[in-house]
Parts: structure tokens; C-alpha cells; sequence
């Protein structure tokens, strides 16, 4: 284990107090959807995961009950339940009760660790009606409760148990005060447990849901790690090659990768840094490309491959194909956000950077008919983006910032991206509607002419010569990415709020799929980064003989209104957005201070990348399958 670091109460440094977190708690976790409440779970397994990186824990449990509560297990040292000297309270307490209290600062009891700087375990705390936790250490065993965030009763040994046996436990009741949803979504936990699998082959995690309908124990343990990763991953497609693999530390940063090609048109490169998944690269994934990319082009001159006068291939060219999992261990990330979605740290990049050139030096020097694969799959990607350049430059080589392609954009007054929205209106009544009720200053609105092309089945040249497609990709002024490199520039995005407003039909919702499909696999960053919203405009609108007239979302809000409304009403029902006159679209739809927008968020990229697959792909059996099995849980959060 190398150099042994002492943990116990005083290891706990403190930084701040607690009070922020109900207020603010996206902050904390990056929203109050699912994909939050999700978050609870993964902020205090990450807390287990920190010991098993630091040589004690090897089995985590999570367990889903049948109250609505999750348990979260670990065979680590358990919490320190000793005095802290500077406090005067229990280590563990402190832990749970206090922001920024953790063994994770300074001299603390990890060198690497993940988790929210340790926030973690206090910020479950805080969004929690209740919570337990049990610690074994010494032969006994601790529990204390806390309500909200606050200790409701002192540190107290509760039993005996035996002397090698330690560990924590960690029960919690998510507040329905604070979050939309206090239902887990099983899915995308198992999915995120099975992850951590891969990125720790020493650790099993044991994932339990006991909820009525939906028991079921599932062991993950992934002793071949990253490898099985990329093979997983890889599942059903055509292999090019063998998987590649390697693992190095230089100054203190471990480097550890494993890598595939795939004979289909496509590029999955997954980065993680101490166990946390970064979404939006950083550093260590760029250090990956622009390396790979250097040594590819190096050995095809080698080869002759490239003569001289040939252009080098693009980084999309020899990353055609790819599929790889890229893993660092920092002892002090940096990452962009509060929700560790992008590394920061300049030395991640130049240490992958070093690594990576060494294990390809090293790999193909001794594979040559390997690395003729990789560089035929450069080659065929570079054919492909030559014969479609045209297309890409017909639709590039315009302004970005021109007003859309069939004129139909009414642009708002402001040029201030912050505060502009643009709603993708579906049809042309209802974006004549629209065009009237808005807010002309603030609020864009660019009609589009039914369903648009799926760009999940189509070629790039296809995609690119949609009408639709080229209308929003000059209308949102970024750019766009995919497979020929990157034009996508985010801080040149017109507009802050991107609102799809539909039917609430389904036709409408396959419109919105559509497009949320283009957003996904085009300009990924505009979800990532909140960008994206979905409309909610009312089904009907009830108007008593006395009385205020009240919309109406959904059929449950119309069940509720039954119930509590005993005198006569009449109901109308919209069928569309075009039934709707000027002045009920902006008090149901587009009024700031009235209507629902919701957020579209991606809480596991790989499970979302999977599922648009399956569901916008050509296999029809899957798809009935997923639908069948998943339409009564269907949520925004992917």
C-alpha cells in the first residue's frame, strides 16, 4: 500500500458552515430533478469509493427500499467517531453536519478522492428529512440521527460487534420539500454502479432494489477494468483490432486507458478523473487527441502512407472508429463547475500527453499489421469527409450569424445571449401565434415545417442538407460537432434558453425526440450546459360559471380540478398550439412569470448515447422492447 496515512478525528478539517445548501441546492448537486436525487446516492457511494482508492474498502452496497429511503453500505475503516480537537464533537458528526467537513483537505486521510471536495456527505444530509448512519470501528457499533441537516440527538454506541469488523452505513429519506421527484431511478443508478466497477476491478458493488415490483440483486465486479469497459461498450459492433491497454504514473498522475476500433462511423471517448465522470473533457481527453493524433500521422508518413504533399489527417480521421475509456488519479483536480463535469488541471494533459506516446510507441512498434488497421480506418474517414466537404462547406462558408435560411425567424430586439430565448415553434399557425404573443425584445420564434430529418439514420451530407437543420445550426450562431472535427463554439450561442414547443400529442413528442436527437448528437454542449428546454403548453382550460378560468396541464391536474371543483364547468380542449390565440399562448406558454418550462438534462452519457441509439436506430425489436418496459417511468433525465 505504500505510505500509510493516519485517519482519525482530527484528520476532519472543517471550512464552512451548512446553511446554503437548502437554500441553493443546485449548487450542490446541479438541480432538484431526478438526475439530483440520483446524485444523493452517488455523492456518499463516491465517499466508499475514496476508501477503497485508499487500500481498505472492497464491497459497497446499495439498497433502494420499499420506504422510499437508500442504504448505502462499505467495508472501509468507517468514519472516525472520536473527539475533533478544534470542534469538540464527533469527527462523524461533523461529517454530516458541517459543509467542507471532511478527511479530503490538507492532511487529511486521502490522497485521492472524489466525491464534492467532501461536501458530500453533509449536502445528503442537508436535502434529507432524515438520516442514519452507523459506524463500526473498534469492536463497537455508532449510530446517530439528524433531520434536515442538524444532529437531533448525540453520537451514542448502539451494540457491540467484532473487532476486525468496520465500515459505515448511511440511510437517508430524500426531502420532498426540495426536490420534483423523490423517487430513484433505478436505471441510471445501476449504470453509474456498474461504471465505478469498471474503474475500480478490486471493488464489488452490490445493487439492491427492494421497491415492490421491482426487486432484484445485482452483483457488478469488472476484474478485467477499463478493458471490459471498452469491450462492453463496444458490444455488437464489428471489432477492428484488438483492445489496447495501459497504465502508467508519472509525477504523482496516474494515467490508465484502454482503447478499440469499431469498423462503423463514429468516435466514444469517455474520461474520468479519480472515479468522477468528466462529460465535458478537459485536459486529460485533450492531451489523449492531440498525442494520438501526432503519433498517427507520424507513423503513416513512416509508412508512406502519407506522401509528402498529402495534408495530415485530421483528429476525427484517425479517431474514427474509436472507442476508449480514458482514466486519471490527480491528488488535487481542478475541474470547471460545481458539478465536475470538465478537469482543468494543465499537468493531466501533459502527463496523458507523455504516457500515451510512450504505450503507442511501444504498442505498434511491436503490432504493424494493428496499426495498419487504425490507419485505414484514418484513411476511409478521410475519403468520406473529402467527397462530403462540399455539403459541410456549402453550409460553413455562410455566416454564422445570418439570419435563417427560409426566412421565417422573427429575431428578437436584444442581442444580449443571456437574456434571449428562441422558441422552435412547430407549424406555421401556431408560429403566427407565436410571432403576435411574444415578447418582441427578448423572445425569438423560428416556425419549423413538421418532422425533421433523424439524424440517427442519416448520412452527413443528408443531415446537412436539411432545410430544418441548416436553418437552426445558422439560427443558434455555435456551430456544430460531429465525426469531420469541431466548428461548435459555445460562447457564440445567440441564445441562452432553446425552447422546443410542440403539441402536446404524439406527433408533437416525436417532433420534440427528433430534435432533442439533433441537439444530442450535433451540439451535445447545449444540454450539457442547460441550454435546452421543452414548452409546456396546457391541454385544456376550465371555465366555471363562477369563478377565475384555469389551465389545465395534464389529465392528472384535470382529475385534481374534478375533485375539487364540485360546481359546473366547461372544459375546453386544445389540440394544438395553433388553437390557441395570441393572448393564451403567452399566458400559458411563453410568460416568464406563468409558464413551465422543463430543463432537459443528460445524467449518465453513456447510458443516453445507448438508449438515442436504440430508440432512433433502424433495430425495431429493442425498441419495442424499451418501450414496452419503460413507458410508465418515462422522465427527462437521461
Amino acid at each position: 500500500m505504500g505510505e500509510q496515512m493516519a485517519y482519525n478525528a482530527n484528520s476532519i478539517a472543517v471550512l464552512e458552515g451548512l446553511e446554503a445548501v437548502r437554500k441553493r441546492p443546485g449548487m450542490y448537486i446541479g438541480s432538484v430533478s431526478t438526475r439530483g436525487l440520483n446524485h444523493l446516492i452517488y455523492e456518499i457511494v463516491d465517499n466508499s469509493v475514496d476508501e477503497h482508492l485508499a487500500g481498505y474498502c472492497s464491497n459497497i452496497q446499495v439498497i433502494l427500499e420499499e420506504d422510499g429511503t437508500a442504504t448505502i453500505r462499505d467495508n472501509g475503516r468507517g468514519i472516525p467517531t472520536g473527539i475533533n480537537n478544534k470542534t469538540g464533537i464527533p469527527a462523524v458528526e461533523m461529517v454530516f453536519t458541517m459543509l467542507h467537513a471532511g478527511g479530503k483537505f490538507g492532511t487529511g486521510g486521502y490522497k485521492i478522492s472524489g466525491g464534492l471536495h467532501g461536501v458530500g456527505a453533509s449536502v445528503v444530509n442537508a436535502l434529507s428529512v432524515w438520516l442514519e448512519v452507523k459506524v463500526q470501528s473498534d469492536g463497537k457499533v455508532y449510530q446517530q440521527m439528524y433531520e434536515r441537516g442538524k444532529a437531533v440527538a448525540p453520537l451514542e454506541v448502539i451494540g457491540k460487534c467484532r473487532k476486525g469488523d468496520t465500515g459505515t452505513s448511511v440511510t437517508f429519506l430524500p426531502d420532498g420539500e426540495i426536490f420534483d421527484k423523490t423517487y430513484f431511478k433505478a436505471e441510471s443508478i445501476k449504470s453509474r454502479l456498474h461504471e465505478t466497477a469498471y474503474l475500480n476491478p478490486g471493488l464489488s458493488i452490490t445493487f439492491e432494489n427492494r421497491r415492490p415490483g421491482e426487486e432484484e440483486t445485482v452483483l457488478f465486479h469488472e476484474e478485467e477494468g477499463l478493458k471490459a469497459y471498452v469491450r462492453d461498450l463496444n458490444k455488437g459492433k464489428p471489432a477492428v483490432g484488438e483492445i489496447v491497454y495501459f497504465k502508467k504514473k508519472i509525477d504523482d498522475i496516474e494515467v490508465e486507458a484502454a482503447f478499440q476500433y469499431v469498423d462503423e462511423f463514429q468516435e466514444t471517448i469517455m474520461g474520468f478523473c479519480n472515479n468522477i465522470c468528466t462529460m465535458e473533457g478537459g485536459t486529460h481527453i485533450t492531451g489523449f487527441k492531440t498525442k494520438f493524433t501526432s503519433v498517427m500521422n507520424q507513423y503513416a508518413r513512416e509508412l508512406g502512407i502519407l506522401k509528402e504533399k498529402d495534408k495530415n489527417f485530421t483528429g476525427a480521421d484517425v479517431r474514427n472508429g474509436m472507442t476508449a475509456v480514458l482514466s486519471v488519479k490527480h491528488k488535487d483536480p481542478r475541474f470547471e463547475g460545481q458539478t465536475k463535469t470538465k478537469l482543468d488541471n494543465p499537468d493531466a494533459g501533459k502527463a496523458v500527453s507523455e504516457v500515451l506516446g510512450e504505450e503507442l510507441t511501444l504498442y505498434y512498434d511491436r503490432n504493424l499489421e494493428e496499426l495498419k488497421k487504425v490507419i485505414a480506418c484514418a484513411e476511409k474517414s478521410a475519403k468520406i469527409r473529402k467527397a462530403e466537404e462540399r455539403a459541410r462547406t456549402n453550409l460553413i462558408s455562410k455566416s454564422k450569424f445570418s439570419i435563417d435560411t427560409n426566412g421565417k425567424l422573427a429575431n428578437c430586439e436584444s442581442r444580449v445571449p443571456e437574456e434571449c430565448e428562441v422558441f422552435i415553434v412547430e407549424g406555421d399557425s401556431a408560429g403566427g401565434s407565436a410571432k403576435t404573443a411574444r415578447n418582441r425584445r427578448t423572445q425569438a420564434i423560428l416556425p419549423i415545417r413538421g418532422k425533421i430529418l433523424n439524424v440517427e439514420k442519416a448520412s452527413m451530407d443528408k443531415v446537412l442538407a436539411n432545410a430544418e437543420i441548416k436553418t437552426m445550426i445558422h439560427t443558434f450562431g455555435c456551430g456544430f460537432s460531429e465525426g469531420y472535427g469541431n466548428d461548435f463554439d459555445i460562447s457564440k450561442l445567440k441564445y441562452h434558453k432553446i425552447v422546443i414547443m410542440t403539441d402536446a400529442d404524439v406527433d408533437g413528442a416525436h417532433i420534440a425526440t427528433l430534435l432533442l436527437t439533433f441537439f444530442y448528437r450535433f451540439m451535445p454542449d447545449l444540454i450539457h450546459q442547460g441550454h435546452v428546454y421543452l414548452a409546456t403548453p396546457p391541454l385544456y382550460k376550465a371555465i366555471p360559471k363562477r369563478g377565475k378560468e384555469e389551465y389545465l396541464y395534464d389529465d392528472r391536474a384535470l382529475e385534481n380540478y374534478r375533485k375539487t371543483h364540485k360546481s359546473n364547468f366547461t372544459l375546453q380542449r386544445f389540440k394544438g398550439l395553433g388553437e390557441m390565440d395570441a393572448e393564451q399562448l403567452w399566458e400559458t406558454t411563453l410568460n416568464p412569470e406563468t409558464r413551465i418550462l422543463k430543463q432537459v438534462e443528460i445524467e449518465d452519457g453513456r447510458l443516453a448515447s445507448e438508449v438515442t441509439s436504440m430508440l432512433m436506430g433502424s433495430e425495431v425489436p429493442p425498441r419495442r422492447e424499451f418501450i414496452h418496459t419503460h413507458a410508465k417511468d418515462a422522465d427527462l433525465d437521461l
